[in-house]
């Protein structure tokens, strides 16, 4: 007869009873760490237990008015806290990240992916709680933030960039209101917002009709269209609801490019408020020339305004705040320079090195290797505005005659255009990281001595290619000349 399983005895004592051996208890390394989750309408708070009087609660609810703040950081205090936790959401968390900073205390920024909560059940306590538990053992790694100067630049330089792209919804207005009237201006003209493009606009919101009178507020030096082809492309449907259209499109670009010039004259007073960086003492190490600098560096040209360029020249004051001027780097123009330092300030002691910094950015490579087996090297997907002023650097270098050129050429032919532009984006960022650092000029490379070494290099691989199969390689007679 098969024996039947005993139950367990239930009267047996909890103590008998076997159980799973507890994990290793962990280091604290901030054992005045607290932990908030931030919301919209409440913050949660939590510390650790033993800095609460007995029978009162180690979590609060706050709110999100200012005086809700103050009390959040007068009870933090009253905890002895030093340093806080709280995860990016959204924009709810700058009000109380400057009332914490200015309260003197340490406060972690962490990446909500960073702080994920383990599976479970998920409220506000237990965010604040997990939170508060991972940062007073050293997990949590805060993200980057510049100081509260750059914080006001950024501000405006990311606004700036709003009224741009808003400008540019209503040039596409214009455009679709003119192609449906079946007027072509946009196609005769380089830029419908050009002098000739704006001058035709307002003279037919005016209540001109006639090609021809409109051809003559023509500019002589268009070449993309002749006369007969515009009066042509300015003959169509008079229709007034486009008109309209067209009006209202009209009225709020140039409102908008108003605002962007306000903006402008706010940058350029921010900037005048930043201190100024000289060289630094005592003087760095001296460095070995590099070998491929050119004799005669080519002085830096004259660079033409574009359209959405700020409104003064600003390059002296960036030079000013940086120490260096930026724009004497490959591809980089004054708005480039202006976002890079909005963005990541003056200072690069919280990168360890030029490879941190371009990893920081997502130019470098994100190896993901299982089992020895490489499964992808596919770049991170990050959203950062300086990465994105970087590969429009890139962009404009690619047939450019420099070192950055070729780099980007040859890049191109064996990686294709997107990684080719993810590479040079990455070799500009090297040289940021080092201007920045070093506060040394620019040294411009030659390229005919950049591209004698890429030749040579190539030799040398094919060499040692040819030597590990038992070739040889025998250079031929015009090889020989031209080495001698």
């Amino acid at each position: 007869m098969k024996k039947q399983p005993t139950a367990p005895d239930r009267t047996a004592p909890r103590s008998s009873r076997s159980r799973k051996p507890k994990p290793p208890s962990w280091k604290i390394v901030h054992p005045h760490a607290a932990g908030i989750d931030v919301g919209a309408t409440a913050h949660y708070v939590a510390v650790p237990p033993d800095r609460v009087p007995a029978g009162q609660p180690a979590v609060r609810r706050f709110g999100e008015f200012t005086t809700d703040l103050d009390a959040l950081v007068e009870w933090l205090r009253s905890c002895l806290v030093e340093t806080v936790a709280m995860e990016s959401t959204g924009v709810y968390w700058i009000p109380l990240f400057q009332k914490l900073e200015a309260a003197g205390l340490t406060v972690v920024l962490v990446n909500a992916r960073a702080a994920k909560h383990v599976p479970g059940r998920k409220t506000d306590v237990q965010d604040c709680q997990w939170l508060q538990q991972l940062h007073s053992y050293g997990l949590l790694a805060a993200s980057f933030r510049p100081n509260d100067a750059i914080c006001r630049l950024r501000t405006l330089v990311r606004h700036r960039a709003n009224l741009v792209a808003h400008a540019a919804e209503q040039v596409m207005h214009m455009q679709a209101a003119l192609t449906q009237m079946n007027l072509h201006l946009h196609h005769a003209v380089s830029h419908l917002t050009g002098e000739t493009g704006l001058r035709i606009l307002r003279a037919m919101l005016a209540g001109e009709r006639d090609p021809e009178k409109l051809i003559q507020l023509r500019d002589a030096h268009i070449t993309k269209s002749t006369p007969e082809q515009m009066k042509a492309a300015l003959t169509g449907d008079w229709r007034p609801e486009q008109l309209f259209v067209l009006q209202q499109a009209l009225r709020a670009w140039e409102f908008t490019h108003e605002q962007m010039d306000a903006c402008d004259r706010q940058i350029e007073h921010q900037l005048k408020s930043l201190p100024t960086v000289s060289a630094p003492t005592p003087p760095p190490k001296p460095r070995a020339p590099d070998p491929l600098a050119a004799e005669n560096p080519r002085p830096k040209g004259q660079q033409s305004r574009k359209r959405n360029d700020p409104l003064m020249d600003l390059t002296p004051e960036l030079a000013r705040v940086c120490g260096i001027d930026l724009t004497r780097a490959g591809g980089l123009r004054e708005l480039s320079a202006l976002v890079i330092v909005s963005e990541i300030g003056v200072d690069m002691s919280p990168w360890r090195s030029a490879k941190a910094f371009a990893s920081w950015l997502g130019l470098c490579p994100n190896n993901k290797v299982s089992g020895e087996r490489v499964l992808s090297t596919r770049t991170r997907p990050v959203i950062n505005r300086v990465a994105t002023a970087l590969r429009m650097a890139a962009t404009g270098v690619a047939e450019s005659n420099t070192w950055l050129g070729s780099f980007h050429r040859r890049m191109r032919g064996r990686l294709g255009p997107a990684a080719a532009i993810t590479a040079t984006a990455h070799k500009i960022a090297n040289v940021i990281y080092h201007l920045l650092k070093n506060k040394e000029p620019y040294v411009e490379r030659d390229l005919v001595k950049y591209e004698q070494k890429v030749y040579r290099n190539k030799l040398n691989r094919l060499r040692k290619q040819a030597a590990t199969m038992g070739y040889e390689l025998v250079p031929t007679a015009e090889e020989k000349a031209l080495a001698s």
